[in-house]
């Protein structure tokens, strides 16, 4: 990927996408708010989601705590199994690898999401149907790749704007491979997240260094919301 060439989407991209904190992110375009994987949710940040994305069923990404944060009696959610069947909410939906929904001239895909590395098989086992999801939202097709490691199946993915890829290493993909994921599909701008938690501050900053050194301009990482406002860091 050739660095230094994104800026005018950027400026597109952080009137739609904002990170609450590890793997958790929203989307908001025409007053319509998407939700995913909301996780140690800001008491500040008053977000309502009228739709709400769940990846899978570990505590980090499905927290009935910060899901209740997030949501109205009018919220869709949208999961994969063994998440949030026995909390009592209403409107869901429970779903697997290929589903489709479009909502609002916003389209949703749920795409594959799994370990390989043999280390790592127990955390996210294909067989659970676990997902990531592709979101068309506000001119923008965004990548939130759930806990996954580099799978055949993102070498598929094409015209992709931003690419929100798991790297912290030992439950997903490490800072190399996730470089690696970036470089085979090719997103306008790879957005590393769910490595703070796991690295620490030295950690995390040498993981946002090797990015901007790797995918230089194509590196994109995000700050967590405070309030309504976002951070980019180039």
């Amino acid at each position: 990927m050739k660095p230094g060439h994104c800026l005018g989407i950027s400026m597109e991209l952080d009137k739609v996408l904002f990170y609450t904190g590890h793997s958790g992110f929203f989307m908001k375009s025409e007053g319509f708010t998407l939700v995913i994987d909301p996780y140690r949710i800001s008491d500040s940040l008053k977000i309502k989601a009228d739709l709400l994305l769940i990846t899978h069923a570990h505590f980090d990404h499905c927290s009935k705590e910060d899901m209740q944060k997030v949501i109205t009696g009018n919220t869709e959610i949208i999961s994969s199994q063994g998440c949030v069947e026995d909390y009592g909410f209403k409107n869901t939906t429970i779903i697997k690898p290929g589903f489709r929904h479009s909502v609002r001239n916003i389209d949703i895909e749920a795409v594959p999401a799994y370990n390989t590395r043999p280390e790592r098989l127990n955390f996210h086992p294909k067989a659970n149907g676990w997902v990531g999801y592709i979101v068309a939202i506000g001119g923008l097709r965004i990548y939130h790749a759930g806990d996954t490691d580099f799978i055949d199946e993102m070498r598929k993915l094409k015209s992709l704007d931003a690419a929100l890829l798991p790297a912290g290493g030992t439950y997903v993909m490490t800072a190399d491979e996730a470089i690696e994921a970036a470089n085979a599909i090719k997103p306008k701008f790879a957005i590393p997240m769910h490595y703070k938690n796991l690295l620490g501050k030295a950690g995390s900053e040498e993981l946002e260094d090797k990015f901007r050194e790797k995918l230089g301009g194509n590196a994109l990482i995000m700050k967590e919301v405070d309030g309504a406002n976002v951070t980019y860091k180039f």
